[in-house]
C-alpha cells in the first residue's frame, strides 16, 4: 500500500507548486546529501521524463538544489537555493535526457568533491514521497521514511549474518533487509531498515567487521 494516511495523500508541508516535482525532489536531493554525508563540491544532475520536460517551471532545479543543501521541504531558503548553492561554492548542473525510464519523475545525481563521489538515482513518486533506486550501481528501494543502515561490503559467506548479529547484539530489529551485487564475488550492498536508531558506536562496530568497506545510515 503507497499511502498509509491521508497527510500522505494531501502531500507535506512545501514550497512550490507541485508535491512530485518540488518537495519530491527536495527529498530526493536532501537523501543525496546525507548518503554522501558532507556538503558537496560538484553535483551533476540528470533529469529524465517529465522531470526533463517541466523542471524550470516547476521548481524541480531549486527543490533538487535546496535538498543538496540539507533544506527541509518546507524551508523558505528552497526557493534561492540555487543562488545559495552558488555562495557556498557547490557547483550544480543540470542535464536533460530523453533516454526512457520505468518512472518519469526520475532524477540522477552525481556528488562529488576532493575525497570521492557518489552516485544516486531516485525518482519522486508523488504526494511528496520519493524512493531511491540506485546508488553507486546497485539496485536498491529506499523510501526514507525509516532509519536504513547501508553497508557496502565484498560479497562473501557470512557477512550478512555478522552484520545481522551486530544489530541483535543492541537489540535492534530489522524490519527490512535487501541485498545487491553487481556480480558474484565483488562489491555487494546492504540496506536494511530497522526499528531503531543505529548509534555511531554500532556503525563503527560493523565498520570494523572483516569484508566491510563503508558505512553509513540515512535517517
Amino acid at each position: 500500500m503507497k499511502y498509509r494516511t491521508v497527510f500522505d495523500i494531501i502531500g507535506p508541508v512545501m514550497i512550490g507548486p507541485s508535491s512530485s516535482h518540488t518537495a519530491g525532489a527536495a527529498r530526493i536531493g536532501r537523501a543525496a546529501r546525507k548518503i554522501f554525508g558532507r556538503r558537496p563540491k560538484r553535483v551533476t544532475i540528470t533529469l529524465y521524463g517529465s522531470f526533463a520536460k517541466t523542471y524550470r517551471g516547476h521548481g524541480t532545479d531549486i527543490a533538487l538544489a535546496g535538498g543538496l543543501l540539507d533544506f527541509d521541504t518546507f524551508d523558505k531558503r528552497i526557493v534561492n537555493a540555487l543562488d545559495i548553492a552558488r555562495q557556498e561554492g557547490v557547483e550544480i548542473t543540470f542535464r536533460e535526457s530523453e533516454e526512457l525510464v520505468d518512472h518519469p519523475n526520475t532524477a540522477r545525481l552525481r556528488l562529488e568533491d576532493e575525497e570521492g563521489s557518489l552516485e544516486v538515482v531516485g525518482v519522486s513518486i508523488g504526494g511528496g514521497k520519493m524512493e531511491i533506486v540506485e546508488l553507486n550501481g546497485f539496485e536498491l528501494k529506499l523510501s526514507g521514511n525509516d532509519p536504513v543502515l547501508l553497508v557496502l561490503h565484498h560479497d562473501q559467506y557470512g557477512a550478512v549474518a555478522r552484520v545481522a548479529t551486530v544489530l541483535a547484539i543492541h537489540q535492534i530489529n530489522i524490519g527490512f533487509m535487501q541485498v545487491s551485487r553487481k556480480e558474484k564475488g565483488s562489491q555487494a550492498l546492504m540496506s536494511i531498515e530497522t526499528d531503531q536508531p543505529v548509534e555511531p558506536d554500532v556503525q563503527e562496530e560493523i565498520r570494523n567487521l572483516s569484508g566491510i568497506h563503508a558505512v553509513t545510515v540515512l535517517s
